[in-house]
C-alpha cells in the first residue's frame, strides 16, 4: 500500500534580527512548532513574508494555515496609538503580510490554527481590537485551561487542558465573527472559534511548547493535520 502523502503546511515566517547561523538578518520558525506539526503527520514549509502576495497562486499545493507566534503587532492597525513602552519587535511588512493571510486563509476556509500573537492578529483582522499591556502579563506561565466549548472539533479527548503561555497582550474588543470558546482565571481570552464555516480556531497558548510531552496539545496538532489532509491541496 502507498504511504500517505504529508499534507503541506503554511507557516509564515517570522523576522529575525540575527541569529548565528545566518550571522545577519534571517526567517525563523520554531522548531517546536515544526516538530509539533511534523509529529503529528502534516509537513510543515516556511514562507516569506512579502508585499501583495497573491495567496491562491502562492498556496497551490498546500493544504492548511498556521499563523505562529511572534512580536507585537502595530497598534495602528486596531485603531490605537502606542501607549506603553513594552511593545517590541513591530514589524510592519509582518503586520501586513499576517494580516493579508488570516484574512485570505479564513475567507478561503482553509485549515487555519492561529497561535499567540496569531490570535491577536486574527481578532484585529476581523475589527477586534488588543490591551497593548496586561496589568499582569503571562510570561513563562502554564496554568489549566477549560474549553467551554469545540473539544471534540479541535480533537481533544478531554475539556481541560495543560496551556504553557508567553504574551504580554490580550484581546479587549472581540472582532466580528469569532466566537470564545475558553478563558484564563484572570478572565483574558485563551481560545477562539472562527466561525467561517470551516475548520479555524486560534489559541493564546503555545500548544507546540509542551507536545512532545503532552498529549492533550499533542491532541491538537494531529486534529489540525487531519483536518489539512482531508481538504486536501489547493488547486
Amino acid at each position: 500500500m502507498a504511504q500517505q502523502v504529508r499534507p503541506r503546511i503554511a507557516i509564515l515566517g517570522r523576522f529575525a534580527e540575527h541569529t548565528s547561523a545566518t550571522r545577519r538578518q534571517a526567517l525563523v520558525s520554531a522548531e517546536l512548532l515544526l516538530e509539533s506539526v511534523w509529529n503529528a503527520g502534516g509537513d510543515p514549509i516556511t514562507l516569506l513574508p512579502t508585499e501583495d502576495s497573491n495567496w491562491t497562486e502562492r498556496l497551490q499545493g498546500f493544504s492548511a494555515v498556521l499563523m505562529p507566534g511572534g512580536g507585537d503587532i502595530d497598534p495602528n492597525l486596531y485603531g490605537q496609538t502606542q501607549h506603553t513602552d513594552e511593545i517590541y519587535g513591530v514589524n510592519n511588512l509582518q503586520d501586513r503580510a499576517d494580516l493579508s493571510l488570516t484574512r485570505w486563509a479564513v475567507e478561503n476556509k482553509v485549515p487555519f490554527l492561529a497561535i499567540c500573537r496569531g490570535m491577536q492578529m486574527v481578532n484585529v483582522a476581523f475589527g477586534g481590537t488588543l490591551v497593548q499591556h496586561m496589568e499582569q502579563d503571562h510570561r513563562h506561565v502554564v496554568s489549566d485551561i477549560t474549553l467551554d466549548s469545540d473539544v471534540d472539533r479541535l480533537g481533544l479527548s478531554v475539556p481541560i487542558v495543560t496551556a504553557s503561555c508567553y504574551h504580554h497582550q490580550a484581546i479587549d474588543k472581540l472582532g466580528e465573527g469569532l466566537r470564545v470558546i475558553a478563558s484564563a482565571a484572570q478572565g483574558h481570552v485563551e481560545a477562539l472559534a472562527i466561525d467561517n464555516g470551516g475548520w479555524a480556531y486560534a489559541l493564546q497558548w503555545h500548544p507546540e511548547d509542551n507536545a512532545h510531552e503532552d498529549l492533550h496539545q499533542a491532541e491538537i496538532f494531529s486534529e489540525f493535520v487531519r483536518q489539512a489532509q482531508a481538504a486536501g491541496p489547493l488547486a
